[in-house]
């Protein structure tokens, strides 16, 4: 029996801090209303999930939060039967609890789902709006204040991880990109309360990380790792050893390549 699946669930009136970057925050109220699915694409660590967060409690929906994996199934998100005390219950799973609920239901990740588990998700994404929890019989009828929120990273999937067309097109999109200078500072500042220029130093050096040719990097170090990166720094890390920590080591196994960004480091906090 797999229960693997990360059902976190929030739901609060405190607005978690996001830095606006475009539309989204139009984009996503609109896609509310209207009771459209949402489909979220963008790098690791770009503000997709914060911004699901936000707009959860804007909204005061309840927020239950799913990360996905490979061995995923449909159970998983919408519920089996489980024995306990010689008896046997039923449990609804996160995708269940945010239909009878009215929540939004966030999918992190999501082409690293199983196939077979994407297609319970078909009869939520048109106008049908409703979920069929076969082992008890049930279809559920979405109510209104139902929204169903899904990401990925585009960039670091490859043919056999990629979403369907047919699926993609079930969707209202919005394409994330790593914030400009001036928001992704002010994103530092705020998280973390580190300097500006401390945080101008992080934000540059990401830049300059993310512009190198020459490196086999599988993914550019995202905000989320210079978040960490302040973190330390606030505690009194030496910068170097918690650019080092923070933003190089998650990047890389190789060596040579961690001497060669270690380079980029020193350059910029020289």
């Amino acid at each position: 029996m797999n229960m693997q699946v990360k059902d976190d669930i929030s739901h609060s009136l405190e607005l978690p801090y996001y830095e606006v970057q475009g539309n989204e925050i139009v984009l996503f109220e609109s896609a509310y209303q209207r009771k459209l699915p949402m489909l979220l694409k963008g790098p690791t660590g770009c503000g997709k999930t914060r911004l699901v967060q936000h707009m959860a409690a804007r909204l005061n929906r309840p927020l239950y939060t799913v990360a996905c994996h490979d061995d995923l199934t449909a159970s998983d998100l919408v519920g089996r039967h489980l024995i306990e005390g010689g008896s046997t219950y039923w449990q609804d799973g996160p995708l269940t609890k945010a239909v009878r609920n009215g929540g939004i239901c966030y999918l992190d990740e999501v082409v690293e789902a199983r196939k077979d588990t994407i297609v319970v998700l078909h009869p939520l994404t048109d106008d049908r709006r409703t979920l069929s929890v076969e082992r008890t019989g049930e279809v559920l009828q979405c109510p209104p204040e139902f929204m169903l929120v899904v990401s990925y990273n585009p960039g670091y999937q490859n043919l056999l991880k990629g979403m369907k067309p047919s699926t993609r097109q079930r969707f209202v999109a919005a394409t994330f990109q790593y914030p400009d200078t001036e928001t992704e500072v002010n994103i530092l500042m705020q998280e973390t309360g580190i300097d500006k220029t401390c945080a101008s130093q992080l934000v540059r050096l990401a830049s300059g990380l993310r512009k190198l040719k020459d490196i086999d990097l599988e993914e550019a170090p995202s905000t989320r790792l210079l978040v960490y990166a302040s973190e330390l720094i606030l505690e009194k890390i030496p910068v170097r050893e918690a650019c080092l920590a923070a933003i190089i080591e998650p990047l890389t196994d190789d060596q040579e390549t961690t001497k060669i960004l270690m380079d980029v480091v020193d350059a910029i906090f020289a």
